[in-house]
């Protein structure tokens, strides 16, 4: 081995302290253009082995300038956390120590730390503390397994056991869900062999939550296995479905209930908005991610399911130099899709305990209440308007309201260019019921109301020079209002 470990070791962790020391400040989106970021990553293969310490110096020298600063206050383009430092030095360790997750025999800490860790989300969450939790890489895997343990219950309810029958010949199994569920969803149902003529789509209302009155109407119309998804935060508007009444129908139906929690099911750890959420907790599984709103490093989310023991059974993997764990321990690959994985429970466990119950609850309400003053600085300005009831951290924001659609898109890209190109605040566009917007996801820990205040300045200089009738604004741009 070439190198010395400690020099190696040294030199990104001086890095890793001038950029968390420097992220506040830095302006949020990239300044590297693609060609130059591929210059700079562009060069020979060694022939042979380099200096490591060297190799990560070039690697922090090339990488930076192409940083989005999502760690940052400044950050509002996606829902995205920061990577709380605890996390990080957890990560760091869990590197370091190189243990493979897999089963309890390679790594007994680890799935210690998994088993402890998960129920305190349980606790935090409150969710029935009976269920097992899985450490999944993010939402998208901890859906699919969500989804994997409820069609292998459903058909074997229904007579069919998968793993002796396979799924060709299976009766067809209807999921049922609302039309703007997320994207992430529908890629798991399709990974799963789930195609259109098997999903029953429910209408939803106008902050995107599933209509319950469709929902019993579409149940009642299905028969054979369902399973009903229903999400907690809607991408766009940050919305719950009516939870407590989609439980019932579900149970009534004999339904499997998924519920994708992948951010607004942390609304559970904050007592004044956990009314959002009444009936989470009647589900049968739900799909939570780590990196959103705990900020655990990249690379976390939790499979939660009531029934533990249907969980194993369809995600275990069986070999005969596969130990069974000791009595009241598990093998964490028994739980999600990687017999070899990183062991993500440490930095949980670090960040929970760093944190603490009221951490969790003050970061949570705190971006809530953000969202609100953002709402407040810009609803009344002309032209400006909220699309969205802000209920948890979500703003869907559309400029040019009255002008003609095409108009009403049109400047809203100009606003949204303007605010990126100033670079002190990042936000992103969408579209959401056929309007262009700009989203904003305020969920980054260190963002606080003075970081809004930048935002809503930023915003409202762009709409006023870019507004129709400003003295800046051209007359196709005025054409098109009505």
């Amino acid at each position: 081995m070439t190198g010395d470990i400690a020099e190696t070791l040294e030199t990104a962790f001086r890095a890793a302290l001038d950029f968390r020391a420097r992220a506040r400040d830095l302006p949020p989106r990239p300044v590297a253009s693609f060609d130059e970021l591929k210059a700079r990553f562009d060069i020979p293969l060694a022939q042979l082995g380099r200096d490591p310490a060297r190799v990560i110096g070039e690697l922090v020298a090339a990488a930076e300038p192409g940083l989005v600063i999502n760690t940052g206050p400044n950050f509002f383009g996606w829902v995205m956390g920061a990577s709380h430092h605890a996390g990080v030095a957890a990560d760091w360790l869990t590197s370091v120590w190189g243990q493979n997750a897999g089963i309890y025999r390679t790594a007994p800490s680890a799935a210690v730390a998994e088993k402890i860790a998960g129920q305190w989300i349980l606790d935090l969450l409150d969710l029935p503390p009976e269920s097992s939790v899985g450490f999944a890489s993010g939402a998208t895997t901890a859906s699919l397994i969500c989804l994997i343990v409820a069609r292998d219950k459903m058909l074997a309810a229904a007579g069919w056991p998968i793993r002796e029958n396979g799924v060709f010949g299976a009766p067809p199994v209807r999921i049922i869900l609302g039309e703007e569920a997320h994207s992430t969803i529908f890629a798991a149902l399709g990974y799963l062999g789930f195609g259109e003529r098997n999903i029953v789509r429910v209408a939803v209302d106008d902050q995107g939550r599933m209509r319950a009155d469709d929902l019993a109407f579409r149940l009642a119309g299905t028969v054979g296995p369902k399973i009903v998804i229903a999400q907690a935060g809607h991408i766009n508007s940050g919305a719950f479905d009516p939870l407590l009444r989609v439980a019932e129908l579900a149970k009534e139906r004999g339904a499997w209930l998924h519920i994708d929690g992948a951010f607004g099911l942390w609304a559970r750890a904050a007592p004044n908005l956990k009314t959002l959420c009444k009936g989470a907790e009647l589900a049968d599984s739900w799909s939570v991610d780590g990196h959103k709103w705990l900020q655990a490093p990249y690379d976390c989310a939790f499979a939660i399911v009531r029934d533990g023991q249907a969980h194993e059974d369809a995600l275990k993997i069986a070999a005969s130099y596969l130990d069974k764990a000791p009595e009241g321990a598990h093998n964490p690959s028994s739980l999600v899709l990687e017999l070899s994985r990183r062991a993500r429970g440490f930095a949980v466990w670090a960040l929970l305990q760093t944190l603490g119950r009221a951490g969790v609850e003050e970061m949570v309400t705190r971006h809530c209440r953000c969202a609100r003053a953002l709402r407040d600085r810009l609803i009344n300005e002309p032209g400006i308007a909220i699309l969205n009831d802000v209920v948890l951290n979500q703003l869907a924001i559309a400029f040019g309201d009255g002008a003609t659609p095409e108009a009403q898109a049109r400047l809203t890209e100009d606003v949204v260019a303007a605010v990126q190109k100033e670079n002190r605040s990042y936000v992103g566009p969408a579209t959401w019921k056929g309007r262009r917007i700009m989203r904003v996801s305020v969920i980054s820990g260190e963002t606080e109301e003075a970081n809004i205040d930048i935002l809503a300045e930023t915003t409202l200089a762009a709409w006023r020079r870019i507004r129709p009738n400003s003295p800046s604004t051209t007359g196709d741009a005025a054409s098109g209002m009505r």
